[in-house]
């Protein structure tokens, strides 16, 4: 009897390693318990297509207030709009870069680490500080009209009034994501220029804090006052980017921050300032023209749109700028004899701080003379503020709070009412009258105010909180970089 033989049941019994390109991927699926079926298989497949149809859904709902309901040139402003300012957002944050070359290497090698990793760390507590709370606080709804601002934590992503805005025929209608990411860049500004003030002995724990604080609630509590139509902006108040919202809060808060710390060791003796020269100029030069360059998404990108007024203010910065380094070095060369690398750099900038709050309320000749003014002040301010006994190891607060007032009060001197060409003169020197001028002499003031008594707060809290905010004075004479972070920047050079 011939029995039929049965051909033995070929089981999955290949191995993985062995598999081919193409059924190397069906062969993992099936070796894992509950997808050795065909069924399981048909089953997993439908997840793509609900995620799919999920999103389809979502889609759909936000639809009704979407791109296809713009006119093309509505849809085409809108994208130009939110585009050129997410590349402002861009060139704002690379600033840190900036800020952090130029305090490092006006600064000794000993505390290179130390810096850096504070101008680092900054931005990113500065974004979350600020996404948590801070942006809710500077651009809410009211609580105390003109004074006080909540919406609530967190930052609302949503889209649709920017979209409604953009339909209506608006320009600058920004979605918020973008708004909320160039905002957070300028709180970390302000928040970046206070390590420069306290650098080469503060505490690096302490410092976070610090910056924690300033980030949440002190500087959009104040920036709200002004750029969220509050009594500052009532007044008639003019700040454009922000020369005393950002600059000078950002001055005043490491100003005292320093005078709580006392000097470094060494700085004084006998009641004269020392020479403590920084330990690369190559790169702090590297970051000044850096921070020139981010100067174009800080004072440009403030225009929150793109339109025609983008170029003029990029002008009016680059004159400020300019004039600055010019004066500053002249005047440098007059009082010590030779032109100082260091009072170049600090130049530039106080011409760019300088510009900051009339970049869009100067003529280009304005604009220029405001700058060469902030180059002469910043020079005289340095030497006033080793006078009075106060270490600034990089010159933060001439640069940033000196002339941060200056340039918030200048728009009352020869500001005009506006970019357009012939544009009435608003200043005390060119026929507006001396209203301009004391508005903008008390927001500089009001400013000042609120920033030294709360920074004085937190920092007094903070100190009594964690014992001091200052390191030992072995660990100064060491250098944070080994005390505070356990490493050297040049661990293959013999530290000096």
């Amino acid at each position: 009897m011939n029995t039929a033989m049965s051909s033995p049941s070929r089981r999955s019994s290949a191995r993985l390693q062995d598999a081919s390109l193409l059924n190397g991927p069906m062969l993992l699926l099936r070796s894992i318990r509950g997808l050795r079926t065909n069924q399981s298989l048909i089953w997993l497949a439908t997840v793509p297509l609900a995620l799919l149809g999920l999103g389809i859904f979502t889609f759909s709902a936000r639809a009704e207030v979407g791109l296809s309901d713009l006119t093309g040139t509505q849809a085409a402003t809108f994208l130009a709009d939110n585009l050129w300012l997410f590349v402002a957002t861009i060139l704002v944050i690379f600033m840190n870069a900036g800020f952090a070359m130029v305090e490092a290497g006006m600064c000794r090698q000993k505390n290179a680490v130390n810096i850096l990793a504070k101008n680092l760390f900054v931005f990113a507590l500065a974004v979350t500080a600020y996404w948590v709370i801070g942006y809710s606080l500077m651009y809410g709804g009211s609580v105390v009209d003109g004074w006080l601002y909540f919406q609530g934590l967190f930052v609302d992503p949503d889209p649709s009034s920017a979209l409604e805005c953009a339909a209506a025929g608006e320009t600058g209608c920004l979605v918020p994501a973008v708004d909320f990411l160039f905002q957070a860049a300028f709180a970390g500004t302000a928040a970046t220029i206070v390590s420069g003030l306290v650098a080469e002995r503060v505490k690096f724990g302490e410092f976070v804090v610090f910056s924690l604080v300033l980030t949440a609630f002190i500087y959009p509590i104040a920036g709200s006052w002004q750029w969220n139509g509050g009594w500052l902006s009532e007044l008639g108040f003019i700040d454009f980017a922000g020369s005393s919202i950002v600059h000078s809060v950002g001055g005043w808060a490491g100003l005292v921050g320093a005078m709580l710390l006392g000097p470094r060791i060494g700085k004084f003796v006998n009641g004269k300032a020392q020479a403590m020269p920084g330990h690369n100029m190559a790169i702090a030069t590297l970051g000044a023209l850096v921070l020139w360059i981010g100067w174009y998404g800080f004072n440009p990108g403030s225009e929150l749109a793109m339109d025609q007024y983008v170029a003029y203010v990029a002008v009016t910065t680059t004159l400020a700028a300019a004039g600055g380094a010019i004066a500053a070095t002249v005047v440098s060369t007059i009082t010590s004899g030779k032109p100082d690398l260091t009072m170049i750099i600090n130049g530039i900038l106080a011409g760019l701080v300088s510009i900051t709050a009339g970049c869009g309320n100067m003529t280009f000749a304005g604009s220029w003379l405001a700058g060469a003014a902030g180059g002469v002040i910043v020079v005289f301010a340095v030497s006033a503020l080793d006078a009075a006994g106060i270490d600034d190891p990089v010159g933060a607060f001439s640069v940033h709070g000196v002339c941060g007032v200056w340039g918030t009060v200048v728009i009352g001197l020869w500001g005009v009412d506006g970019m357009d060409p012939g544009a009435a003169g608003i200043g005390l020197l060119n026929g507006g009258g001396l209203s301009q001028f004391l508005i903008q002499a008390l927001g500089a003031a009001a400013y000042g105010l609120w920033t030294v008594i709360t920074c004085w707060i937190a920092w007094s809290v903070i100190g009594g909180f964690f014992g001091g905010i200052r390191v030992s004075e072995s660990e100064e004479i060491q250098g944070l970089d080994v005390g505070e972070h356990g490493m050297e920047a040049y661990p293959d050079f013999a530290s000096s």
